[in-house]
């Protein structure tokens, strides 16, 4: 399995092994416990608090005015209504769902646990993180935390649809892992489905039994089966949960684009007989073959070429650009306009905006740059100063000219470098 060049910082960082060794022999397949003093990061303090600190946590849930499902709040297995924990935003903010920290104070003093879902969307630190890992893995990150008071289980054994980096960041826990019952599940196969089997299985000798300390991580494999327990304090874990792409994406793709491409024949146009009975068998047999055949046929047409335009599309989806400010953007393109006001003055310097996912493709008047930021038209002079910006990650406004450069700031593909 080859892994793309050109560096894993994030990657590197929770590893404590080399990336080729864990890309061949851990990802997707095995779990893989790395401690701090195994990660180097012992001496240089690396616990992962520069991330999501105890102090981040408190004010999450007691000065950002959080809503779910950006919280949940669970004890024992069993998740508690957002009633129970949520309160009305007051005057001026007629919501009815804005945390209540006086109610989680009560319940969390009582042994529930805090689940600080989207952390991806909503700390920059833990933004920044998830979007480099996501880079790096080339699969899409979201990020959850785990706040467990002492001795308390926030859930029972259970295994998740994704794979996931456990990062302890303060306090202590105690984790249990079992082998799969039901390997590598897709998204809509959850534990639920196999709910006995995982609670035998719980009861055999774990694969895995750790003491999680801070600056350790644990990577595991979706479907593989786990719980922890809180030991002796309050203990915070960073999840990072990493949705692979696997076959099944290229065949729901694959197969969606073929139905699309043979319907346009007469085959798949003609009406079936009058008064057909699609519940019967034998009448519906030589109709299913000749679709059966066409399909087929397609099928073995097409490459990976056809797929590569529409798969890209599904990869922007998945995640978001680097933050944008867009008073920033608005004013650093203001600046550059022909009439803008004096004293302010224009940047010089721009800077391919992070994480965008940006290519060039045709489209009906020429190429047009599409990206996770807005689609931005392209005459024929400014294609080659756009691929070299692709290339180089910067430009200068000298060099993009000042209406293009002013384009780009507006669409958020570039930003004040």
């Amino acid at each position: 399995m080859s892994v793309r060049q050109g560096g894993h910082p994030a990657l590197e960082r929770l590893l404590s092994v080399p990336v080729d060794e864990f890309a061949t022999r851990c990802w997707g397949r095995e779990p893989l416990l790395s401690t701090a003093a195994e990660r180097g990061a012992a001496g240089r303090g690396d616990t992962f608090l520069d991330l999501l600190s105890p102090a981040a946590v408190d004010e999450l849930v007691s000065q950002r005015g959080l809503r779910t499902p950006f919280l949940r709040v669970a004890r024992g297995g069993t998740t508690y209504a957002d009633r129970q924990f949520t309160d009305g935003g007051g005057v001026g903010a007629a919501i009815a769902d804005q945390v209540s920290d006086d109610k989680l104070l009560h319940l969390f003093a009582e042994g529930a646990t805090l689940v600080l879902q989207g952390l991806h969307r909503s700390w920059p630190a833990v933004t920044a993180f998830s979007q480099q890992l996501a880079e790096d893995l080339g699969h899409p990150v979201q990020a959850n935390a785990y706040v467990t008071p002492p001795q308390s289980t926030g859930f029972s054994d259970h295994y998740d649809v994704h794979d996931v980096f456990v990062l302890q960041v303060s306090g202590e826990k105690r984790w249990r892992i079992h082998a799969p019952v039901h390997p590598l599940p897709h998204r809509d196969e959850p534990w639920t489905d196999h709910k006995a089997a995982v609670e035998a299985a719980a009861t055999t000798p774990p694969v895995i039994e750790a003491t999680l300390r801070p600056g350790d991580c644990l990577y595991l494999p979706r479907g593989y089966l786990h719980a922890a327990t809180a030991l002796g304090g309050v203990s915070t874990h960073l999840t990072l949960g990493v949705h692979a792409w696997t076959g099944r994406h290229l065949a729901d793709e694959l197969v969606a684009q073929a139905v699309r491409r043979a319907a346009t024949g007469r085959a798949l146009r003609e009406p079936l007989p009058l008064a057909v009975d699609l519940g019967d068998a034998d009448e519906l047999r030589p109709h299913v073959e000749q679709v059966r055949d066409e399909l087929v046929e397609t099928l073995r047409t097409m490459s990976g070429a056809d797929l590569a335009a529409a798969l890209a599309r599904t990869v922007r989806r998945t995640q978001r650009a680097a933050p944008v400010g867009p008073l920033a953007q608005t004013e650093a393109a203001r600046a550059l306009a022909d009439d803008a006001v004096p004293g302010h003055d224009a940047p010089i310097a721009l800077a391919l905006r992070a994480h965008l996912q940006a290519r060039l493709v045709t489209a009906e008047n020429g190429l047009r740059l599409v990206s996770r930021a807005a689609p931005v038209d392209l005459s024929d002079a400014e294609v080659d100063a756009v691929r070299r910006l692709l290339a180089e990650r910067v430009a200068d406004v000298g060099s993009l000219g000042r209406d293009l450069a002013r384009r780009l700031l507006l669409a958020g593909v570039v930003v004040p470098g």
